[in-house]
């Protein structure tokens, strides 16, 4: 991927090395990422997200959904897969592989962040 199909907007550089990976377009590419990811993928996407999640949250929040540019719109699909993550890593922890197991199975069809 060449540096305008990851960049991000100015404040979030440190999670350019994980736009690749993590910025993905539906809910669907969210589980299965989180599903394909080791643990320490998840642990190390959630340290860098964490402290960032609320100034990004309220740099999106300053511009109307349908009007993000690119850049804006890796950004939300960063912090969208967070929340798939932080699930992993906050809450289900050590019996990760074990909901992994079963959500295999699961495929989302339409979310209200697709669009």
């Amino acid at each position: 991927m060449s540096a305008a199909q990851t960049s991000l907007p100015a404040g979030f550089e440190a999670l350019q090395p994980f736009v690749p990976a993590w910025a993905v377009e539906s809910a669907n590419d969210r589980l299965q990422r989180r599903l394909r990811s080791s643990e320490a993928e998840r642990v190390a996407f959630f340290a860098a997200v964490q402290p960032l999640l609320a100034d990004g949250l309220a740099y999106l929040d300053q511009t109307p959904l349908g009007e993000f540019d690119a850049s804006q719109t890796r950004l939300m699909r960063l912090l969208l897969s967070f929340a798939h993550v932080a699930l992993a890593v906050e809450t289900q922890g050590e019996d990760e592989p074990k909901h992994a197991a079963d959500a295999r199975f699961i495929t989302i069809t339409r979310a209200p962040a697709d669009r």
